[in-house]
């Protein structure tokens, strides 16, 4: 059995081998010392995680009440009048079914699904980039993308992705993705990463957001087996990332990293939120253009 992280099950290669899984494990543990792969939680995978991405299909199947309530809870983040980016991936499509019902709003994506949700939401602005569709996540990729991006500034990013550790932050195992992804995180002021547990302490092969460059990690609770998981997490806020986690069984909750390790949270890294009026055009915003007619009158 593949699971979500790309992993092979230690029973499922105890029955292609036709031996015990005490040894398969002994094995395992084996291969991993010589740098020939890494162990997860029952199973292994290559190195650094650099397996073949998985299709659109077969990602819209996989931790789908993770990715409902982490959707739930990003949501949240987002304010009434605000401009924000939202990238390629199934999670961020589930935020966008979201922000449908937030007024004013106005999203810059690449991604054709998330658009899609937002087709024929009352008072919310889609821009698309341009570029070259690539068919297996409906994203536009390629240097139309990348160029439509630039002088771009709003208030938030939010992004999702193959992997995300301590180390090197989030990664993608698609460098197109990975290019398009970086020129996103360049036009916000904060970044949140969508990320379920399942990603946490996957490595793949191309670094979209570095860790320094996250304001904060969205994500569910991972199961109490998962130390790998955990112990990630932990690295995660020990370098300053704010760790919204969602509640049990999936439910929208809040920050949950254990008070008494939690670090002090930092404010946005990368300047206030900026609004959509602001950002789009050279006029002021609503608020401002009504204090000056008040004060003509007078």
């Amino acid at each position: 059995m593949v699971r979500a992280n790309g992993a092979v099950s230690l029973r499922e290669l105890a029955r292609v081998v036709q031996t015990s899984e005490v040894t398969v494990r002994r094995d395992v543990r084996a291969l991993e010392a010589e740098g020939l792969l890494d162990r997860r939680h029952g199973g292994a995978v290559l190195p650094g995680g650099f397996t073949r991405e998985s299709g659109f299909p077969q990602k819209s199947h996989l931790a789908t009440a993770e990715k409902t309530a982490i959707a739930d809870l990003a949501a949240g983040l987002v304010e009434e009048g605000e401009a924000i980016v939202v990238g390629a991936g199934t999670t961020t499509q589930e935020l966008a079914r979201r922000l449908a019902r937030v007024p004013g709003l106005t999203v810059v994506t690449n991604s054709l699904l998330v658009a899609q949700a937002l087709a024929h939401a009352n008072r919310v602005e889609v821009v698309m980039t341009g570029g070259t569709l690539r068919g297996s996540n409906y994203a536009l990729v390629g240097s139309g993308a990348e160029q439509s991006l630039q002088g771009l500034r709003v208030s938030k990013a939010f992004l999702s992705g193959s992997g995300l550790t301590a180390e090197r932050g989030l990664s993608t195992s698609n460098m197109l993705s990975a290019s398009v992804d970086r020129a996103l995180v360049q036009a916000a002021a904060e970044v949140v990463v969508l990320a379920d547990h399942t990603k946490l302490g996957t490595d793949t092969m191309f670094q979209t957001v570095p860790t320094d460059l996250i304001t904060r990690l969205v994500t569910d609770e991972p199961p109490g087996h998962d130390d790998r998981a955990a112990t990630e997490l932990q690295a995660l806020a020990d370098q300053g990332v704010q760790i919204a986690v969602t509640g049990a069984n999936g439910s929208p909750g809040g920050d949950q990293v254990p008070p008494a390790r939690r670090p002090q949270l930092p404010g946005p890294r990368r300047g206030n939120p900026l609004r959509s009026a602001s950002v789009l055009s050279d006029q002021p915003p609503p608020s401002e253009r009504a204090r000056v007619a008040d004060l003509r009158r007078r």
